[in-house]
């Protein structure tokens, strides 16, 4: 699909692997609806992008505010062709702790966010994207962001882990049921990228994670080079139903 004046969703999209995706789509000529919980970042990115982005205060988790934010988004840009879903949280704890079980609250926050919330918005935008004239063939692309920790999940990732295995495992059966509409669904698992997540990290501990975990090149990722394989996958219409892996070969530890 060529993404110079189509239209795209993208979660989390104020910061981090999100905001990369959303300028890099923009450079592209996508317009871009930035749909994220954080206004004062959102607005500045949508800010900066001029009329071609827009950003709505969304919370992926609920069913209202996610077909507010795509009745939103058809109301100004007109379609919908896009949808990469890049919202995602990453709250750890061991499963047993000093005697004390998983909090409950945090699988059911991580899962709703990573894995209900990826599946909400892709089914909403979908509907949209099912409008469309086909573009030789095609009506929408779904990209959703899973993580190499779901083959390799870490100590205390249980719930990180199992959500990010589901964006997975969810891939082939959208596709497949989203095939007859021309719509594809495709996953990527980063490795370890240089994001607000790994920010605050001392710099000998980044230095060590790299030094152990990462193949070559021997660096935390970009958030630009995974933004340049999600265009990719817009613009080529043979990738489908799989899971790309973007990581330098780097395999997690258990800690």
């Amino acid at each position: 699909m060529n993404p110079s004046g189509k239209v795209a969703i993208v979660t989390g999209g104020a910061s981090g692997l999100g905001r990369a995706v959303a300028e890099t789509l923009l450079e592209a000529g996508t317009r871009v609806a930035l749909f994220d919980r954080d206004p004062g970042r959102g607005t500045a990115v949508a800010a900066a992008a001029g009329e071609s982005a827009l950003f709505v205060g969304v919370d992926v988790t609920s069913e209202a505010q996610v077909q507010a934010g795509v009745e939103r988004t058809l109301a100004r840009f007109g379609a919908i062709h896009v949808c990469v879903n890049c919202a995602g949280v990453a709250d750890a704890a061991k499963t047993v702790a000093d005697g004390t079980p998983f909090p409950l609250a945090i699988w059911e926050k991580v899962i709703a966010i990573n894995l209900t919330g990826t599946f909400n918005v892709l089914r909403l935008a979908a509907v949209a994207m099912a409008r469309n004239e086909p573009d030789n063939g095609e009506r929408g692309v779904i990209i959703n962001l899973s993580s190499g920790a779901a083959h390799d999940g870490q100590m205390g990732q249980a719930a990180y882990a199992a959500s990010k295995a589901g964006v997975i495992g969810l891939t082939l059966p959208v596709a497949r049921d989203l095939a007859e509409h021309g719509i594809r669904c495709v996953a990527v698992a980063p490795g370890l990228f240089d994001t607000p997540m790994v920010a605050g990290l001392p710099e000998k501990v980044a230095q060590a994670i790299v030094d152990r975990m990462i193949l070559f090149p021997r660096r935390m990722g970009r958030p630009q080079e995974l933004a340049h394989l999600v265009l990719s996958i817009v613009e080529n219409p043979y990738i489908n139903a799989t899971c790309l892996h973007i990581d330098a070969g780097a395999r997690m530890s258990a800690r």
